[in-house]
């Protein structure tokens, strides 16, 4: 027999009676019985229970193990008493008497418990990460993610893909983020950097013609942590193809991140038909350029019911240039009480408030109820109404100004609002490409152009588009936006050195700063580059969906803590005299 195990701790069933086996696990639980000790055994495949009673030649020894030590029995399988069979787990027909154990791993008394939901603070459960680990929801979780990168490897291949690894220290990557940087032990001052994205080496893999790339790549980024987002590493299923228009690489991603959902999505429905959505029409509709669309609420410009009318605040906003008034349905919402629970959230959120109208039934017909109905009168009511396409029961909420101002919180109040009033369908995976982002932004301060999305997309229109208003040059970049995440961003590339130095030139950058920064991408764009593009879908943020968690620490293996720090292993770490000496540095403190 095996040192350790003939069968993990899910093999056992009714056909294994009468068999001697040995089992290796954690104790998951130990019950005592009135003298017979019943210990749950658990290993990463499942559990088993096992018993032991004073006959068992171990006895006193099965007496004294703990919850999570690690041990090996070897038993005689039983079947359980057919009211004790436990159907929900696959050992449920079956227990092993033990006859004989040896304790593999004494554990001390514990930090957190392994067994039952108990909820312990976040820093507990990253100090003890191998603990949390063990947990059933962690196991599930993190064998979830090895089975969607398993999944992706897959697609990918059947597609005609090779994977291929681009290097992990390298020089900055223009991404937009912070990098880490590396400091150089054999060149004193100078410093490498871990990549924010494989980004201009796939461009290169395209230039040296080998057409269709992807790879499980790690990216490095020093961000400021969120829910959604990790502060320091990540992962990205990262691709790029040669020949290629911005439909064709929608129609390669699509089946792969789609059938991914099919595969591990647990039964919910995923939406096969992706709309493709310009950016401006996402901020206008809702308020964001990674909208949920599980909710149905789609906002709309309203200004001209406003302008010149009785509501003196927004008529006196509408005089100014570049301002509006948006509407944001709330089918359900007619009132007073949510109508007013609303306009809280909105000062919350740091704004006055937002206006609102609601529509009851008054037995003679439809009233239009609320401040603003008072004071822009029935007509225009109405004219809400209708445009809105609302009626008995119905409500609508305002906000007013420059878009840039409201936008955020008006994409906030739409989500809040589809949840409360329960439109937004929880058994649901629904998809859009946010599509025709804008090159170019304008400082309202400085009036200087600079980019607002990445410099490297190829300009609609080409040499062309860019002899126009910068603020009109639109980007082949596009984003996959998933129940309120971005899952996938890409482009096609500026694969045309003429176009490439003009985007930059716009933008205030020469043609030396770009050659400086970017020269190993720009000097091989000399050399006959192919049309290319491509993209990358962030492997974490998918996993999170599909667990249906909210914390993306929850599917990564070791994450960082929301300070960016790794207290299982005490990163960051002051480094030693002898190795700061060696790089040539110096650390000055911080006052």
């Amino acid at each position: 027999m095996h040192a350790y195990r003939s069968h993990t701790c899910a093999d056992l069933n009714a056909s294994n009676v009468g068999d001697t086996v040995r089992l290796s696990g954690w104790v998951h639980r130990v019950r005592d019985h009135g003298g017979v000790l019943f210990i749950d055994l658990r290993d990463h495949y499942g559990m088993t229970q096992v018993l032991c009673d004073p006959d068992s030649p171990v006895f006193n020894e099965v007496e004294k193990v703990r919850s999570e030590w690690c041990i090996r029995i070897d038993g005689n399988v039983k079947a359980r008493d057919p009211e004790l069979v436990n159907a929900k787990i696959p050992t449920g027909e079956i227990e092993v008497f033990v006859r004989d154990m040896e304790v593999l791993g004494r554990a001390e008394e514990l930090p957190l418990m392994v067994f039952g939901d108990q909820e312990y603070p976040e820093e507990t459960r990253l100090r003890y990460r191998y603990l949390d680990l063990r947990r059933e929801v962690m196991q599930r979780n993190l064998t979830l993610r090895s089975d969607v990168v398993a999944s992706m490897r897959k697609r990918m291949w059947d597609k005609g893909f090779r994977e291929y690894q681009t290097p992990i220290i390298t020089a900055s990557s223009p991404e937009g983020a912070r990098d880490f940087l590396v400091p150089s032990r054999l060149h004193p001052g100078k410093f490498y950097a871990l990549p924010q994205a494989p980004q201009q080496f796939k461009q290169l893999i395209m230039v040296s013609g080998f057409d269709k790339y992807f790879q499980i790549a790690p990216c490095f980024r020093d961000e400021d942590p969120r829910a959604d987002r990790s502060p320091t590493d990540f992962y990205q299923l990262d691709l790029e193809m040669s020949f290629v228009e911005q439909q064709d690489v929608f129609d390669t991603i699509q089946p792969v991140i789609q059938g991914v959902f099919e595969e591990f999505g647990g039964g919910r429905k995923v939406d096969t038909t992706w709309e493709q959505i310009s950016y401006r029409d996402a901020a206008l509709w809702y308020g964001t350029d990674k909208p949920d669309l599980r909710n149905p609420i789609k906002m709309q410009v309203v200004s001209e019911h406003f302008a010149g009318s009785g509501f003196a605040i927004f008529a006196k906003l509408l005089e100014q240039d570049g301002t509006q008034i948006r509407a944001i349905p709330a089918p359900g919402g007619g009132s007073r009480k949510f109508c007013d629970r609303m306009n809280a959230f909105a000062q919350k959120e740091g704004l006055p408030g937002m206006g609102y109208i609601f529509w009851r039934d008054q037995g003679e017909g439809m009233e239009a109820a609320g401040p603003l109905a008072k004071n822009i009168g029935p007509e225009r009511t109405e004219a809400i109404r209708q445009q809105l396409g609302l009626g008995v029961g119905d409500a609508a909420f305002f906000l007013g100004g420059k878009p840039s101002a409201f936008e955020k919180v008006a994409g906030r109040a739409r989500d809040v609002i589809g949840e409360e009033l329960n439109l937004t369908d929880k058994d649901r995976f629904a998809f859009c490409w946010i599509v025709d982002f804008p090159i170019y932004e304008k400082d309202d301060e400085t009036g200087k152009i600079d980019f607002e999305h990445n410099p490297f997309s190829m300009p609609q229109g080409g040499m062309e588009a860019l002899e126009g208003d910068p603020l009109d040059v639109l980007g082949y970049q596009y984003d996959l936006a998933c129940n309120g995440y971005e899952l996938v961003s890409g482009a096609i590339r500026n694969h045309r050195p003429e176009i490439m130095f003009k985007a930059f030139e716009i933008a205030g950058y020469g043609k030396d700063e770009v050659e400086k920064r970017f020269g190993g991408m720009v000097n091989a764009f000399q050399y006959g580059a192919p049309p290319h593009g491509g993209c990358a879908a962030g492997i974490d943020r998918i996993v999170m969906l599909l667990a249906d968690t909210v914390n993306i620490r929850e599917v990564i293996m070791f994450p960082m803590n929301q300070r960016a720090e790794d207290l299982m292993m005490n990163a960051p770490s002051d480094p030693t005299s002898d190795q700061l000496m060696e790089l040539g540095l110096r650390v000055i403190p911080q006052e």
